[in-house]
């Protein structure tokens, strides 16, 4: 599944020019507010008009300006999933997920759709009697029954607190791997791109600033300012090694251990874990006699200085590429340059629980 923008568009005080391509999984577009992440999604939903562009998905055109083609909405073949629910309120749950299979049939049965997400149990209730993460379930049921080529997602998290977020993100897993449906996920969270995304495309003022595979792009020292230095951290991949009765489950990565408070995953089952730059320090000997469990022989790879006292360090541990945020004057003390071997230190109870999801 294939998936080609190119569009343009002019706004008072704001020029939208963006290209990119994507090749299936699930594609987020990230941007801070204002970015023009809305407007793609529904210029690739057809409920706007680009002033001149081209929009081609798996080899068929739905946008094209030089030969006016603009194929109507509900011949596009897509499915929506809005920030909030939007539910039929005078319909069930099983009847508004049977409005979204009257218009094509579905890859997946409804059967399928109702264990993915967990909503067996909601099936003769009303919208009104749910929750927001329960809606948000039930939305994204009907969207998948009326059996779209794509599924586009506007932060269909962002009106949730986060305990409802967590609640729903492991769904959101299941549908990236297991309904082989590619979908378009827009999102300012970082914590939900890096559970989530294959791959990124990052747009600030209207125009695409990055694009690449996920893991790529979240461990590039250039793209901390795109994301902000905060939030700034990269993905490790690992196997569940074991579940240990002190209440820590160990992972085999590419590095080495990690260890890490239990996490609900079965043993041999594959995570990802997102490591902030912050959390992780640097130590040019394997220190001994520490309360930090996770210790990781790394090479340096690069160092970018930033505009205040810090500076990033990206740094190869095994297959993986993370990031340490460390001061200026520590990078000094040390040495720090690329090629250098040393160790990378992260605390168990560093990483967040919703940093952590299927691999």
């Amino acid at each position: 599944m294939s998936l080609s923008v190119d569009i343009h568009h002019r706004f008072d005080g704001f020029d939208l020019d963006v290209q990119f391509q994507t090749e299936g999984g699930l594609t987020a577009l990230f941007g801070r507010s204002g970015a023009g992440k809305t407007t793609v999604i529904n210029a690739l939903a057809g409920v706007f008009r680009p002033d001149r562009g081209r929009i081609e998905m798996n080899g068929r055109t739905l946008f094209d300006s030089p030969t006016r083609t603009n194929v109507p909405v509900h011949k596009r073949g897509l499915g929506y999933v809005f920030q909030d629910a939007r539910l039929f309120p005078h319909l069930s749950v099983a009847q508004n997920l049977k409005y979204g299979a009257r218009f094509r049939k579905s890859r997946v049965s409804g059967d399928q759709v109702v264990e993915m997400l967990g909503i067996a149990h909601l099936l003769d209730r009303r919208p009104t009697d749910l929750s927001g993460g329960e809606k948000q379930r039930v939305a994204i049921g009907r969207a998948l029954m009326s059996g779209p080529e794509m599924l586009l997602m506007d932060e269909p998290l962002a009106a949730l607190d986060q305990a409802r977020k967590d609640d729903i993100l492991p769904y959101l897993e299941r549908l990236r791997d297991e309904a082989d449906l590619p979908i378009l996920y827009v999102s300012h969270s970082i914590t939900e791109i890096g559970r989530l995304a294959t791959s990124v495309v990052a747009l600030e003022h209207g125009r695409v600033v990055r694009a690449g595979a996920a893991e790529d792009i979240l461990s590039d020292p250039d793209a901390v300012a795109t994301f902000g230095v905060q939030d700034a951290g990269a993905m490790l991949r690992g196997r569940v090694v074991a579940h240990h009765d002190d209440g820590l489950t160990e992972l085999a990565v590419g590095g080495g251990q990690l260890w890490l408070p239990r996490i609900m995953a079965p043993v041999d089952s594959t995570v990802r874990v997102r490591v902030e730059a912050r959390d992780v320090m640097l130590s040019l000997q394997q220190p001994n006699d520490i309360s930090a469990l996770n210790v990781l022989p790394a090479t340096v790879v690069s160092l970018r200085d930033g505009d205040g006292p810090g500076a990033m360090v990206q740094l190869q541990v095994g297959p993986d590429r993370i990031l340490a945020r460390i001061t200026g004057r520590s990078a000094k003390t040390l040495n720090i340059r690329a090629g250098q071997t040393l160790f990378a230190v992260l605390k168990s109870v560093a990483v967040a629980k919703q940093d952590i999801g299927r691999g």
